[in-house]
């Protein structure tokens, strides 16, 4: 077999911000994969009568499982917002290293800000409530 060249390593390259994203982004999308299961569990329950649906949201409403569900709720909204910042790079725009670190930064606020929100409206119901 003939020597061929090796592909670039991480040990090629010096860590950057930007390639912490882009694992995030495969990361969030693991994630919702998982999450995507415990919805056809929850939607499967529904299914299935009123007496396996109560068990089901009650057991989905206990303590550690709202941060589970706060966490996908998290991988969701930086998963998106990194979608849309690939179809942004698909379109030609945003390449630049500054660009793509500030588009980047960015991402990373929205996302807290957005996911910050919309857990406190989801876990918070008498607070939004007028």
């Amino acid at each position: 077999m003939p020597a061929r060249p090796l592909s670039p390593h991480l040990s090629v390259y010096r860590f950057a911000y930007t390639m912490s994203l882009s694992i995030l982004h495969r990361a969030t999308g693991i994630a919702l994969s998982a999450g995507l299961l415990m919805l056809a569990c929850w939607l499967m329950s529904a299914a299935a009568g009123p007496e396996s649906y109560l068990r089901v949201t009650s057991a989905l409403g206990k303590g550690p499982f709202q941060i589970v569900l706060a966490g996908w709720l998290l991988s969701f909204v930086y998963h998106l917002g990194a979608g849309v910042r690939h179809i942004f790079w698909d379109f030609g725009y945003g390449f630049e290293k500054a660009q793509a670190r500030r588009s980047g930064r960015w991402l990373v606020l929205a996302a807290v800000v957005v996911s910050a929100g919309l857990l406190y409206a989801f876990f918070c119901p008498t607070a939004v409530r007028p």
